[in-house]
């Protein structure tokens, strides 16, 4: 749930002085039509802050929609995100409206923008210089009037230099650019954001009392020491991070008269000791013992470094999902996209035909998670080709 929007504090939570700066650029862009790029770490509240700049918009009574294009498979973003013709491919029995459309006189967030396929990246460039859109399979170009909104934690510079994203796309996409601090550097609103997300998460169970002790006498329900504990963590994740885990925290101490810290937070906590501790041989050769592991450990790699069977062996590890798998095997998006196209051994969700999925459904009983191993394809790009279809 996000926070109560109010006119001044713009549904963020906190007072520091790095949010202060973030709400007057939501204000400063607003009301107008520029295009707008967020830029920040995962989890520091990038869609908080586009879905702020909607509410404070002229556009706020029209359509907001969120769209995560590193979610999007490569192969079928052209039409999600612009709409596809009637017979523009296999099983498309009529038009079908990509997300521009269906957010028209509205605003359009893009999430991990850096993700997006280099054919996307083009037609964005049109619709950002154009004011239009064409349909995959469409003969004319349409008129869309859309507010973008774009968010990366992605190093998009040097993406320009490796050759994976267009530099005339980063300048249309930050006509204004706004920077989200990490919570780390915004450690006045720790205590703010805590016992907000902890209010939320005791709201959800039925047990918000909690925060209030019935008498001056009463040992609050979280001790000081844990509330220490938690402020002393760098949190990597940011608000998210800390969000899931208050999460943690509320659940496992359901119906206690204090919060219990259970293991999974107790690792998370431990984790930068952990870290620094000193790594035998014998453990670094277990950890480096297979593809998938050696890809891991490293960093930014060549798409040529990454073998035809590593590859496969870290899509399946990650259950084809090539956001995950390109993190793991240290190469980009784009990149491994370009290897799986080059691979007559990786499947594409788009080459399945209505016959097989049918098989697969019946062979798995419908379930969508068993049918992701069963077809060797990720269950977005599955779900989406079954939409082409019209079979869900």
């Amino acid at each position: 749930r996000r926070p109560p929007y109010s006119p001044e504090r713009l549904g963020l939570v906190g007072d520091s002085e790095s949010i202060a700066r973030v709400r007057q650029d939501i204000l400063r862009v607003a009301d107008l039509g520029v295009s707008v790029l967020l830029r920040g770490e995962t989890g520091t509240g990038k869609e908080l802050v586009a879905r702020a700049i909607h509410d404070a918009s002229r556009r706020r009574r029209a359509t907001y929609l969120s769209v995560n294009v590193g979610a999007i498979p490569a192969t079928l973003a052209t039409s999600e995100l612009f709409g596809s013709a009637k017979g523009s491919f296999t099983g498309a029995v009529k038009n079908q409206e990509g997300y521009f459309l269906r957010a028209q006189g509205g605003t359009l967030f893009l999430d991990e923008i850096g993700e997006a396929p280099a054919e996307v990246q083009i037609m964005l460039l049109r619709v950002l210089e154009t004011g239009e859109i064409q349909r995959v399979g469409a003969q004319e170009p349409q008129k869309v009037d859309v507010r973008l909104i774009a968010a990366t934690d992605a190093d998009l510079e040097a993406a320009i230099e490796q050759g994976t994203f267009k530099g005339p796309l980063l300048h249309r996409l930050a006509s204004y650019e706004i920077l989200l601090p990490p919570l780390r550097d915004r450690r006045d609103d720790f205590g703010r954001l805590l016992f907000h997300f902890l209010r939320l998460e005791l709201e959800e169970i039925g047990e918000v009392d909690r925060l209030e002790p019935s008498t001056p006498r009463d040992q609050p329900w979280m001790p000081a020491s844990i509330v220490a504990r938690l402020a002393r963590f760098d949190w990597p994740g940011n608000v998210r991070q800390l969000r899931n885990t208050v999460r943690q925290l509320v659940i496992g101490s359901r119906g206690s008269d204090s919060v219990h810290v259970g293991p999974q937070v107790e690792r998370l906590l431990n984790e930068v000791t952990a870290t620094r501790r000193p790594t035998s041989a014998a453990a670094e050769g277990e950890e480096l013992s297979s593809p998938a592991r050696r890809a891991r450990a490293s960093t930014f790699r060549k798409p040529s470094e990454v073998s035809e069977e590593e590859m496969i062996e870290v899509l399946r590890e990650n259950r084809w999902e090539l956001k995950p798998a390109a993190e793991q095997l240290g190469v980009s998006r784009a990149s491994l996209y370009v290897l799986v196209e080059a691979s007559a051994k990786v499947r594409k969700a788009s080459e399945l035909t209505r016959e097989e999925i049918l098989a697969g459904l019946a062979q798995c009983g419908g379930n969508l998670d068993l049918m992701v191993d069963h077809l060797e394809v990720s269950k977005r790009g599955l779900q989406m080709r079954m939409k082409q279809l019209e079979m869900s």
